[in-house]
């Protein structure tokens, strides 16, 4: 195929190498579904500690002499299928702990750790590297903020920038007397460039020095322009909003594929998800509920809607239903679910932690994925639950709204519906859609109808992958 041109793609994390979220599936998505429409991506990232045993079959391609007290090196490599750069300065990286802190919370020195990332992202897309330049230069949330700064500040080189927000909650804060250290121009702070409340937000600069600006949902992109979504960066992107637009994320439909399941199923041949239902129930050593049997696979936070589940599951249970959780996060939440679980014993289970192979399982066997959030940019979970059958109950925020089609009546009676969405994110907005789904899940022709249109519905990369893919020509034109 013809290469249209190439992207240095520049996060903090990507799939298979390292994963805290929904943003590391994306990165290492990305050069994949891009390749079917010519376009070559290489993804530069952090060596942690752990990727640092790779760095031996790797090839060298850029040295980095004064990075924030050391040198930095660029090793170049294929992980799985995935191009990618490892930038290795041990002082800045090689350390127990997670890639943005330790049990004693954030490392410190965050600033200047993303810092050198973008740094040696712009650097390294300015002049090219072991014979090959890039025509764009794609940044990732805060981390990854300061690359089309410095692009820009520095001489763009005639290569074009995006910035994608996986979401603006989280900002890169850091005090303005670093302004200098972080080798940012002075007379560019000031409340239209760099200066966010009186410090620095490598998001903002991310945000007001690239050449686009993408999400990860349309409905998103227009969300952050408002105050109880843009968490005080709404006037920054509202600033920009000719340069903004949503673009869907997909899910790998190989490796999310209720064909190839151990008990596989699909659209034309249901038969395996009512036997994965069983044994699922079985594994958790659940009565096989009369009603429809339901799953949360969730970050336990207030921002995924999870402080609502104890309010709302009694009715559920009530109804016949049944009700799996397989998350971690905020203490008190892991102890109201398992509170849930020993006030229903039989009726609900709680698996504190997270496992790849059991979520696979909870779709294929679950009716309904409860997505609660009170706001979600995109979210993949509802996507897991449209490819399996198991029906999305969600919160009409963001990419659950753009993804999931509401089984009102007009949708219902069109034959089109996949799920079921409520708004506000509140107790009794919850507690109607659960009744909603139970009533729909007694009418099994409708069930049924609705199962398939989920299970058919596109949730993969391709239309996501042509969108970006004409972003980018839009840039280089």
């Amino acid at each position: 195929m013809e290469i249209r041109g190439r992207v240095l793609s520049v996060a903090s994390e990507c799939v298979p190498l390292i994963k805290t979220g929904g943003l590391a599936d994306v990165v290492g998505a990305l050069p994949g579904a891009l390749r079917a429409e010519g376009w070559e991506m290489q993804v530069l990232l952090p060596a942690y500690r752990r990727l640092r045993d790779l760095l031996p079959g790797m090839g060298e391609v850029w040295r980095e002499p004064d990075l924030w007290g050391g040198e930095g090196v660029v090793y170049q490599g294929e992980v799985e299928g995935v191009p990618v750069l490892l930038l290795d300065a041990p002082h800045l990286y090689d350390r127990e702990g997670g890639p943005y802190n330790s049990a004693g919370g954030d490392w410190p020195d965050n600033p200047q750790r993303f810092a050198a990332l973008s740094w040696v992202a712009a650097r390294m897309a300015r002049e090219g590297f072991a014979g090959w330049k890039p025509d764009v230069l794609h940044a990732h949330d805060w981390q990854a903020g300061f690359a089309p700064a410095y692009l820009a500040y520095g001489g763009s080189g005639g290569v074009g920038s995006v910035i994608t927000v996986h979401n603006v909650a989280f900002q890169g804060w850091a005090d303005a007397g670093m302004l200098g250290m972080l080798r940012l121009p002075r007379e560019a702070f000031h409340p239209g460039q760099l200066e966010y409340y009186g410090g620095l937000s490598s998001l903002k600069a991310g945000l007001v020095s690239a050449d686009r600006i993408t999400t990860v949902s349309p409905t998103y992109a227009q969300e952050l322009m408002r105050p109880e979504f843009g968490m005080g960066m709404q006037g920054v992107i509202a600033a920009r909003s000719g340069a903004v637009s949503g673009i869907l994320n997909g899910v790998d439909t190989g490796v999310w594929s209720p064909e190839t399941e151990p008990i596989a199923f699909s659209a034309r041949a249901m038969k395996g998800k009512a036997q994965a239902r069983v044994a699922l129930c079985e594994e958790f050593g659940l009565s096989v509920p009369d009603g429809p049997l339901a799953i949360v696979v969730s970050r336990l936070t207030d921002q995924k809607g999870i402080d609502l589940l104890p309010q709302v599951v009694p009715d559920l249970i009530a109804a016949g239903g049944g009700l799996i959780v397989l998350g971690s996060g905020d203490p008190a939440l892991e102890a109201a679910m398992r509170g849930l679980e020993s006030r229903f014993p039989g009726r609900v289970a709680v698996r504190i932690g997270y496992d790849e192979g059991l979520s696979h399982r909870l779709f294929s066997g679950a009716d309904a994925v409860l997505v609660p959030s009170r706001f979600e940019p995109c979210g993949l979970t509802q996507m897991y639950g449209l490819r399996y059958g198991t029906i999305p109950v969600v919160a009409l925020v963001g990419g659950l709204a753009d993804t999931v089609i509401h089984a009102s009546p007009a949708a219902l009676a069109a034959g089109v519906a996949t799920g079921v969405q409520f708004h506000p994110t509140d107790a009794v907005a919850f507690a109607q859609a659960l009744r909603h789904l139970v009533a729909l899940y007694r009418d099994p022709k409708t069930w049924v109808r609705m199962q398939k249109n989920a299970m058919t519905h596109p949730v993969g990369w391709e239309t996501s992958a042509a969108a970006y893919a004409a972003l980018y020509a839009g840039l280089v034109a």
